[in-house]
């Protein structure tokens, strides 16, 4: 080999040594740069998807928002129909309880001493026989009685205790005891009570009650469809002496025992 072709190849050597070098030193320089390129290029990636995420949940939520408002107030509008149908359904409730089955009422007055007191609160049956009237408390006693009656069924017996109204006084309620039935012919003696000229045992009236101005009366022939009554107390009772026989629709309901006071409780014959 001659000197020229050592020459060429040293070059070539120092070349390629140079080229392994320099390779060596991009390989040692690249090779940590690669994860720190990685995760530049995933916090990009990351940075572009935070918007889109944002923006699905931003979403996402917006509409959730909207749902619970809605739902809200559907729930507050169904609550409030809820409590105005139990309120109307309570209302008539009472008002069907009242009108047909039975209701409470207080006894004002002396009329009917010897049997029921003043200030006592009596159970009054509605399914023996009852009148509704379809009034309200602001009429006038006049519309209240011009008002329509709704009379299901039954008809008073004599000697019932019963609670009535009078013409002229409106819903106002009185107790009495229906003595005399339609065609009957009632008269009082003395205070003891006939009936078509025979006399009627009477032993819920004490003795003291039959006496005063009020002892006598009749006869009196009671129109069909009426009923003629009268207090206990004989002598100190506003009935059927002053005001005539009642009409069937003037007798609301059947007296049938004392509610109150609770020492008091008793029936009522």
């Amino acid at each position: 080999m001659s000197e020229q072709d050592n020459i060429r190849d040293n070059i070539q050597d120092n070349i390629q040594d140079q080229a392994e070098e320099k390779r060596a030193e991009a390989e040692e320089i690249t090779e940590p740069m690669l994860p720190e390129a990685e995760e530049a290029v995933q916090a990009e990636a990351a940075a572009e998807a935070v918007p889109a995420e944002a923006a699905a949940e931003a979403e996402k939520w917006s509409g959730t928002g909207r749902k619970k408002k809605e739902k809200v107030k559907r729930s507050v509008g169904h609550e409030i129909f809820s409590w105005v149908m139990t309120l109307v359904i309570a209302v008539v409730a009472a008002l069907l309880i009242r009108s047909f089955i039975f209701e409470p009422v207080r006894v004002d007055g002396e009329s009917m001493l010897g049997t029921l007191k003043d200030k006592e609160i009596v159970f009054v049956s509605k399914f023996d026989y009852s009148s509704t009237w379809l009034s309200f408390p602001w009429m006038n006693n006049e519309a209240k009685e011009n008002a329509a009656r709704i009379v299901p069924w039954g008809e008073p017996k004599r000697f019932d205790v019963v609670i009535c109204r009078y013409p002229g006084r409106g819903d106002t309620n009185f107790v009495k005891r229906v003595v005399g039935l339609p065609g009957d012919t009632v008269e009082l003696r003395e205070g003891y009570l006939y009936i078509n000229g025979e006399l009627m045992e009477e032993p819920w009236i004490e003795d003291r009650y039959r006496t005063g101005r009020l002892n006598t009366f009749g006869p009196y022939t009671v129109p069909e469809g009426h009923y003629f009554v009268m207090g206990d107390h004989r002598n100190n009772s506003n009935d059927s002496r002053s005001q005539g026989a009642l009409e069937r629709s003037s007798i609301i309901g059947h007296v049938r025992c004392v509610l109150f006071p609770f020492s008091s409780w008793r029936g009522v014959q």
